[in-house]
């Protein structure tokens, strides 16, 4: 395992990282199906990343996570609390709500988090997460009195990670990419002011379902490529910690370029060329690289989740995209995508999959 600077921050954590979505027990919403962790099972797992060189694990709030923090906390007791780097986080966006939660977090853990982060950031809570008396404010407040070291913003989204890395309140950032969803990544790189922060990528594996198409290695390997500080893999197995973290990441690895990883999944479906840069502003609001994602997601595996998703306003989306006479997202897509062509297409495999009853 190797270690890289988390930005400013003094940390050096691994290169690679635990995810805790795969070692919860009980109902959850992000709980995936085929992972039911008993507590000695988690603590078995967790500590076989550790022997393999893993520091960092990176986990959420009770009840979203499901008992994650507790076996966390436990874990950090058993092995030894200065020895791993725990970040937790949260979706609360107003500054008394924050405060409460990590108060709660730091009851679950039975100790302090290192860095915690306003979970899944997003433009309709912008404005309260970022203003006075708002998260990060109070991430900043709970870090002067000692319950958290360090603060954090995660997002899908670019805008508001730009933000936050301009905000001298974050020091650390938690964005989602991996080797078909890199536009976000290829905009990190050529954006000056992400270098002053530590950076975690989630989403390496796209839900698990990258594995199927590429190996683990490039997965890795690829996001690694970019100037971030580690790669969260959600990992519930013994071996899943091996596949991610048993082999040479200093060994050199040229990525594939993203045509030719649209290259290979073409031999599966005609996936849409996008790769989630977030470059092009529907003027009618609509979130195309979402829509286009859900869509790649169906033939990738996660037809039922992906297809559930698209079914809540594709429509809408599709007769607003005809109806529009500018249509400057054309101009905005580098990878010139006949964006209303393809909205259609999203629609038909909707319509396929949901037929109108008369």
């Amino acid at each position: 395992m190797y270690y890289r600077k988390l930005g400013q921050t003094g940390l050096m954590v691994s290169e690679i990282s635990f995810g805790t979505i795969p070692i919860l027990q009980g109902s959850v919403p992000v709980l995936p199906a085929y992972f039911n962790l008993s507590e000695e099972q988690a603590l078995e797992v967790m500590e076989h990343a550790f022997r393999l060189g893993c520091n960092l694990y990176d986990t959420a709030i009770f009840p979203e996570y499901g008992d994650a923090e507790q076996k966390l906390g436990k874990f950090a007791a058993k092995i030894g609390r200065e020895r791993i780097i725990i970040s937790d986080k949260a979706r609360f966006f107003d500054g008394n709500a924050m405060y409460a939660a990590v108060l709660s977090s730091c009851e679950y853990l039975k100790t302090l988090p290192d860095i915690y982060f306003v979970h899944q950031a997003d433009a309709e809570h912008e404005e309260e997460i970022f203003q006075k008396g708002g998260a990060l404010d109070a991430l900043c407040e709970l870090k002067k009195e000692g319950k958290i070291r360090f603060t954090g913003l995660a997002s899908h989204y670019y805008d508001i990670l730009l933000r936050g890395a301009m905000d001298s309140r974050v020091d650390v950032l938690q964005a989602s990419g991996n080797i078909l969803e890199r536009g976000m990544l290829d905009r990190i790189r050529e954006e000056l002011h992400f270098y002053s922060k530590g950076i975690f990528i989630n989403k390496v594996y796209a839900a698990g379902i990258l594995p199927r198409f590429f190996p683990v290695k490039t997965l890795i390997t690829s996001v690694l490529s970019y100037p971030v500080s580690s790669v969260l893999i959600g990992i519930g197995t013994k071996e899943q910690a091996e596949a991610a973290m048993l082999w040479d990441t200093s060994l050199p690895s040229s990525p594939p370029s993203f045509s030719q990883v649209i290259s290979h999944l073409e031999k599966e479906f005609s996936p849409i060329p996008c790769d989630r840069c977030q470059r092009c502003k529907c003027p009618c609001g609509t979130e195309i690289h979402t829509l286009f994602r859900q869509y790649n997601y169906y033939f990738l595996g996660k037809d039922y989740w992906a297809l559930r998703k698209l079914n809540l306003g594709i429509s809408r989306s599709a007769e607003l995209c005809q109806f529009c006479t500018d249509m400057p997202c054309l101009s905005m897509c580098p990878k010139q995508i006949r964006i209303p062509d393809e909205i259609e297409r999203v629609l038909e495999l909707v319509k396929t999959c949901y037929p109108i009853r008369g």
